[in-house]
């Protein structure tokens, strides 16, 4: 495969900056019930946080935080910076934006829709968060190494990825092959992360050429067979997202997102639409076996919510899945299909009325959201009877905005765990967007720590919160029971501990506000993490402590003095690019209780391993 044809140009990037986030004019808004308001709501003030803590609501998406400075006072939502939509999944919520010796009033709404404005809200309560101590707040680990297991679910083994092309491309960024590395990206995170899946833009992009139009419209795959022979060979399961629109098909094809000219419009001609659906979906069950492609996935469309990439209605973006989504299952009904992959959980309840109203296929919810955990899915599911469909998030991230320095800070390390340990009780899959800096959008690296999408730099050097993913994959399948307790317990401070067949245990905890102001750190929110481990079975173990802060394992901390590396500064990354693993004394637990603590940094991630001698 070639590479692109286009050049950068400064004009995708303005439009970009312009238009992200910006809902499409002809966006009917959402017609969701409104909820009633949480209840029992708590706060619990610590040092530099308080702590939100409520009822879920039956059929709630998400929840929105509101705080004033007196009862009657004017409410806001809090704003944690996250740059696309200010809500949270559920409770507890650690609210760190608050300063010491002030007091604040909450009150909490329950969301059916995130483009609802919320307007029922519960009880206003107030608290103020504690002055900083000499020493860390402390944060209370108790772990049941003897106590009944349950299965640690994995929902980070789908991945986001630029437009799979790139594993053709021949051409260099920063002086690295970008086929090359990018394809060894996708080899790292399955044997690294466990990953399995991997979702991405622009299959139907006229780079590919799969339509033209004339008095015989020409339908070809060559360019497809290429791309998904490299796919299949990385040992991957495609989600086939059915985007974007060729031109010759394009109502308006001069209407395009991104610098590689993706055309974000409806078709002009829905026969044609269905037909390059239909051929392009036979031809792989063709190539690849039936057997094969009922693995796989359709996902319809990306972002459709959004005027940046479709210029049409809601009302058409429902033509677009349910001709795609009954085409597709018209070759074989055991073939998977989905949507709406909207922006900021949007749409998800009129989509799903939708697909009720018209009695559409539907495999699997996907949706996506940025700066915040991934939203419940889950309960707007069931509260339709709808529990056997998947929940897919095929894109999510620390921030949606391109070129953001937090996107190479440890901020984003304890955040990715945050969200994993959500998605495992609400969601099927959350796919980390993206793989690798090789990323293109709105023009390729400037440098090598540019703020880039990717758990990978150029390169294939492992940014912080891809370390964090790789201690996750790392943990034993037997999950242990473990309580948290103390200040920021479970809201700022969380943890999973499990137990391998041999008899290492791993508790793996993590440090993380969604306040994207305290990125760069913030001393009052460290803490001290004592860890009580019961039930033992071995005399004797060895204790290790991984480490991903500021201080540890983190690769941006290594200086390039221009913005590319010289050949010796490659050299000097590569050998830091490493987990720092310290060993500590062996101990002895007593009755087969042991007592361990460590100091957890905020933003940070820490490992602790028990192997029986």
């Amino acid at each position: 495969m070639r590479g692109r044809l286009m050049s950068l140009d400064d004009d995708a990037r303005a439009d970009w900056e312009e238009r992200i986030g910006r809902h499409s004019d002809r966006d009917e808004g959402s017609h969701a019930r409104r909820l009633p308001a949480p209840g029992g709501v708590e706060v619990r003030p610590g040092v530099g946080q308080i702590t939100v803590d409520f009822q879920t609501v039956p059929g709630a998406l998400a929840y929105a935080v509101h705080r004033a400075d007196d009862r009657d006072g004017e409410y806001s939502v809090v704003d944690f910076q996250g740059g696309d939509v200010l809500v949270v999944p559920g409770p507890p919520f650690a609210d760190t934006t608050v300063e010491p010796a002030r007091i604040y009033w909450y009150r909490v709404a329950a969301l059916a829709a995130t483009e609802v404005e919320p307007d029922v809200f519960s009880d206003a309560v107030s608290a103020q968060a504690l002055a900083s101590a000499d020493e860390p707040a402390v944060v209370r680990c108790e772990v049941d190494v003897a106590g009944p297991t349950s299965t640690l679910r994995r929902p980070w083994r789908m991945l986001g990825s630029e437009h799979l092309s790139q594993l053709g491309y021949e051409e260099r960024t920063g002086g690295q092959p970008i086929g090359a590395e990018f394809t060894e990206a996708l080899r790292m995170a399955r044997d690294e992360l466990g990953a399995t899946h991997v979702r991405a833009h622009a299959i139907l992009h006229d780079e590919l050429g799969v339509y033209r139009d004339g008095e015989h419209p020409k339908f070809e795959f060559a360019r497809v067979d290429e791309v998904y022979d490299r796919v299949l060979e990385l040992g991957y399961t495609p989600i086939v997202e059915l985007s974007f629109m060729p031109a010759d098909l394009a109502r308006e094809p001069e209407a395009t997102v991104f610098d590689y000219r993706a055309i974000i419009s409806p078709p002009r001609e829905w026969g044609q639409w269905e037909e390059l659906i239909g051929r392009l979906v036979r031809h792989l069950v063709k190539r690849y076996g039936l057997d094969e492609v009922r693995r796989w996935a359709f996902e319809v469309w990306n972002e459709p919510n959004l005027e940046v990439f479709w210029t049409g209605s809601q009302e058409e973006y429902f033509r677009l899945y349910a001709t795609a989504a009954r085409v597709v299952k018209a070759v074989d009904e055991q073939l998977l299909v989905g949507g709406p992959s909207t922006a900021q959980s949007g749409w998800v309840a009129d989509f799903l009325d939708h697909v009720a109203a018209e009695d559409l296929p539907l495999d699997f919810v996907t949706t996506h959201v940025y700066g915040t955990y991934p939203t419940d899915v889950r309960a707007v599911l069931a509260a339709r009877g709808l529990d056997e469909v998947k929940v897919w998030w095929t894109e999510w991230g620390i921030t949606p905005r391109h070129f953001d320095a937090i996107n190479d800070r440890v901020f984003a390390a304890p955040f990715v765990l945050h969200g994993m340990k959500a998605a495992q009780r609400n969601a099927d899959a959350l796919a980390y967007w993206v793989v690798s800096d090789h990323f293109e959008e709105l023009g390729r690296p400037p440098e090598l720590f540019h703020g880039g999408f990717g758990l990978l730099t150029v390169g294939n050097l492992r940014k912080a919160r891809y370390r964090a993913l790789m201690l996750a994959e790392e943990l034993a399948d037997e999950q242990l029971p473990l309580t948290l307790s103390g200040d920021g317990a479970r809201s700022l401070v969380d943890a999973w501990a499990t137990r391998a067949s041999e008899g290492t245990v791993d508790v793996l905890a993590w440090n993380g506000t969604l306040d994207q102001t305290k990125q760069k750190g913030e001393p009052a929110l460290d803490r001290r993490v004592e860890v009580v481990l019961d039930g033992l079975s071995a005399a004797r173990y060895t204790v290790t402590l991984a480490r991903i802060d500021a201080e540890h394992s983190n690769i941006a901390a290594v200086l390039v003095a221009g913005d590319w590396p010289t050949d010796e500064e490659w050299q000097a990354l590569r050998a830091a690019d490493t987990l720092d693993e310290a060993e500590w004394d062996e101990i002895t637990p007593e009755d087969g209780t042991a007592r361990l603590a460590f100091d957890l940094p905020m933003p940070g991630v820490a490992r602790l391993r028990l192997r029986p001698v």
